[in-house]
């Protein structure tokens, strides 16, 4: 596989307006990265198969199985009526199963079935070959550069989440209302 040259990259209209740590160029650059990865594996996993947020659904199963549609729906920041409609319709495909809550009839715990769980895995090993593959083409520089960035990435994505959820806990107190 053919290595892409740094100066190369530097010079790419595509590349070059991505200089910075502003809040645009990072929030750029990380919306069109999930569009290219998720359109790049398509071929093996079309739209109508395994829609992105059903994966996203999954893999939220995967890390946290036993919550509930409630529970699902805050930590995808989702409402809850469009994660139920997701939820429905991965119970219907296999994918997904609720179980009844212990003390509590009317609430379910979800998990990932097998089929589930082999489906998610499939996507996840597919998304991993096609983005070494990309990473194998970028200088060593970059490459390392990307290694050492994906801490400090979750770290933000942590400390937007906290701030998020502490907005959502002083706003539903102004409101009376629980977050």
């Amino acid at each position: 596989m053919k290595t892409a040259n740094a100066s190369a990259l530097a010079t790419d209209p595509t590349v070059r307006g991505y200089t910075g740590a502003d809040a645009w160029s990072l929030t750029g650059v990380i919306a069109r990265l999930r569009r290219v990865l998720r359109s790049s594996l398509r071929q093996e996993f079309p739209w109508e198969s395994l829609p992105m947020a059903q994966v996203e659904v999954m893999q939220r199963l995967a890390e946290e199985p036993g919550m509930g549609v409630s529970a699902l729906a805050d930590r995808q920041r989702l409402a809850t009526n469009t994660v139920s409609n997701l939820v429905q319709q991965m119970v219907t495909a296999g994918l997904v199963e609720r179980t009844p809550r212990p003390g509590d009839r009317r609430a379910a715990n979800l998990s990932l079935t097998q089929s589930g769980t082999e489906i998610l895995a499939a996507w996840q090993a597919a998304n991993d070959r096609r983005l070494g593959q990309a990473l194998e083409r970028l200088p060593e520089s970059y490459r390392n550069a990307i290694e050492n960035a994906v801490p400090a990435l979750a770290a933000l994505a942590a400390l937007l989440e906290a701030d998020d959820e502490t907005q959502n806990r002083d706003q539903a107190r102004q409101n009376g209302t629980r977050p």
